[in-house]
């Protein structure tokens, strides 16, 4: 079973939604929901010390879903996802999630 992680800030208001929607795909795959790790990150020795780019951040086997291809400096901060349609959103597309999960 692939390690799930959903990294957080308190000051993100898409949070609680983001674990849901993790939930969700890891449920439509097959996984234990109960098993995502959800990491708060409140702190910027944190966000430092696991590489935290912004809120939130959701790692399958220590990967990130949508690496960003350039180098983005940790600290507390809101994320911004690029859906597969083109949007910007607080939010990964959820393809995103359950190609990750089935890799």
């Amino acid at each position: 079973m692939p390690e799930v992680e959903l990294l957080w800030w308190e000051g993100c208001p898409s949070s609680d939604e983001a674990h849901g929607l993790v939930r969700r795909a890891m449920a439509e795959a097959g996984l234990d929901p109960d098993a995502l790790r959800s990491i708060e990150v409140a702190t910027e020795e944190t966000a430092e010390r696991e590489g935290f780019v912004g809120s939130p951040t959701i790692r399958v086997d220590g990967r990130d879903i949508q690496p960003s291809g350039e180098p983005e400096p940790p600290g507390l901060t809101c994320r911004v996802y690029h859906l597969r349609d083109g949007r910007i959103s607080p939010l990964p597309d959820p393809e995103d999630i359950k190609e990750a999960l089935a890799r």
